[in-house]
């Protein structure tokens, strides 16, 4: 029988990876209306998308595979490099239409 700790892990990681995949499922679909489309602003929200299932898969592997090494610094910067990508669309590509 397993301990509540083990059964938390296990939803933990559920949880990790089902974000993982959502946020890449939402990158490809966005990146396909913007294949469709060719709005600029799509393509920053794909990228921004991009940047969340990275931050997402680097928690999966900071928190489950290797949890001794802090990893924390890394998997904020693909986050705040989608989030970057997603404001110079919001701001610069917005303006120019």
């Amino acid at each position: 029988m397993r301990s509540g700790f083990e059964r938390i892990a296990e939803l933990a990681t559920a949880v990790y990876v089902l974000c993982a995949l959502a946020s890449l499922l939402a990158a490809g679909l966005v990146l396909r209306a913007f294949l469709a489309t060719r709005q600029r602003l799509l393509f920053w929200t794909a990228a921004c998308f991009a940047g969340l299932a990275a931050n997402n898969l680097v928690l999966f592997i900071d928190k489950v595979l290797v949890s001794n090494i802090d990893l924390s610094l890394w998997r904020s910067l693909p986050a705040l490099l989608g989030l970057l990508a997603l404001l110079y669309g919001l701001i610069w590509e917005v303006s120019d239409e």
